[in-house]
């Protein structure tokens, strides 16, 4: 992902610039470049240089992370934005309205979740036919009795 360039621009980023102003370790960085998330440019010295539209895109990273977006969610989202310019209110706003319906999905069942939450009895019955959680419908009857998964005779539903 990085390339040589000759021209860097003075008001780029060292990677230890970035890693104290965003949050994110240097080895985070390196890693997230890697995945294909932030790009970097060489100096003729081969050293990273990173432009500081690295900072919301790595903003972005975190927060997406932190809501439960997985790497490849976020690879394909910041592959729709613009390069060469710093993202604006009108990308990041595109981005997020993509994600609402996933994030709306994943709200409604950490709802119901934390809604059911105490009919668990926390006995480590995988097979209840009252376990709304672990075994909705006992759904795990047809392989057998006992702790159908913790046995690996079921795959995990």
């Amino acid at each position: 992902m990085s390339e040589v360039n000759d021209e860097i621009r003075t008001h780029d980023l060292l990677p230890g610039e970035v890693a104290r102003r965003s949050g994110v370790a240097i080895s985070a960085l390196h890693f997230y470049e890697r995945e294909g998330l932030v790009s970097s440019v060489r100096s003729a010295g081969n050293q990273r240089r990173y432009h500081r539209d690295v900072l919301r895109r790595l903003a972005f990273i975190r927060v997406s992370q932190g809501v439960g977006v997985s790497l490849a969610e976020i690879r394909e989202a910041l592959a729709r934005l613009p390069e060469g310019r710093t993202p604006t209110r009108a990308d990041w706003s595109r981005l997020s309205r993509s994600w609402r319906s996933d994030l709306d999905a994943r709200i409604s069942r950490l709802e119901r979740l934390r809604d059911t939450l105490d009919d668990c009895i926390g006995c480590g019955c995988l097979s209840m036919r009252s376990c709304r959680l672990a075994n909705p419908g006992d759904a795990l009857a047809e392989y057998g009795d006992g702790p159908i998964r913790l046995l690996g005779r079921a795959s995990d539903r």
